[in-house]
């Protein structure tokens, strides 16, 4: 394939992906009417003229429902030559029928989705979770390569949403309880820098801890690696799957709504570390 793409997104996981591919001398053509950092990329005014230029799509979009917006507005533009590569955490049942929809017109879907943060994917060191058919991942190894060095084959289009969603319940879960750790051996009389310090050097340690600790200890969450709206909407996506397979989620609950409380304290656009600040709300 040649090393030619399009991305239609270009937040924060998005800008980081396009900057990735750029590094790897990848010619990246964007679209995002509200990006700000796009100096790694030339950028069209239009999603349908981006799709014009490039066979090769990456998609990186707030939730699945402006993903099914984005194909049809560009449907048009569609042809059988056109494969998109879907990072978008989203319901994995819109995944599905995106890729039904994108069959129909002949096209290819895969589902790409990323675990780590956007600092992680710029540096190629996140994950990849793929969903859809393995002979089409093959054709597509060059550009998945050139993401992520770690990557893991889960299923069929869905499959790689629904893996993700369990991925991100368990690292939000990790992020929680770090949170609520430093908020009690503050209220307990210690200094959370101090404590971190510690707890580093114990079983307590933890991946979160390194990446998320110091923003918490300190109350510094911008700008944010991934932010913490983004990962309410994820929770809210969780607990909706989980309610239709019979799956008992109290901790997701509970955190949910820890989630809801950090952003009417004005945290959501903040780093997802910032949920430390529903701990410490009336202390």
């Amino acid at each position: 394939m040649t090393k030619k793409v399009g991305i239609i997104g270009v937040g924060l996981l998005g800008g980081a992906l396009a900057n990735r591919l750029a590094q790897q001398e990848w010619e990246v053509i964007g679209h995002d009417p509200s990006a700000t950092d796009t100096d790694a990329l030339t950028m069209c005014n239009h999603a349908t003229e981006l799709v014009e230029q490039c066979e090769t799509v990456l998609l990186s979009l707030p939730t699945s429902e402006v993903v099914v917006s984005v194909i049809d507005l560009v449907k048009s533009a569609i042809t059988d030559r056109h494969c998109f590569v879907d990072t978008t955490t989203g319901n994995p049942e819109d995944m599905e029928a995106i890729g039904k929809n994108l069959k129909e017109l002949d096209a290819n879907y895969l589902e790409a989705n990323v675990a780590g943060s956007s600092k992680l994917a710029k540096n190629g060191k996140a994950t990849l979770f793929l969903g859809g058919n393995k002979k089409l991942i093959h054709c597509y190894q060059d550009l998945l390569n050139a993401l992520a060095s770690k990557q893991f084959h889960v299923g069929p289009v869905g499959s790689a949403s629904r893996f993700k969603l369990v991925h991100n319940l368990i690292l939000g879960l990790n992020r929680a309880g770090l949170a609520e750790g430093l908020a009690l051996a503050e209220a307990l009389g210690f200094n959370a820098s101090e404590a971190l310090t510690i707890l580093r050097e114990t079983p307590a340690s933890s991946i979160a801890m390194e990446a998320k600790g110091n923003k918490m200890a300190e109350g510094i969450y911008t700008p944010p690696q991934a932010k913490l709206a983004q990962h309410l909407k994820d929770v809210r996506v969780i607990r909706r799957l989980a309610d239709k397979a019979g799956a008992r989620t109290p901790l997701t609950n509970a955190h949910q709504s820890l989630l809801e409380e950090a952003q009417s304290l004005g945290f959501g656009e903040s780093d997802n570390a910032a949920i430390i600040e529903a701990f410490r709300h009336n202390l």
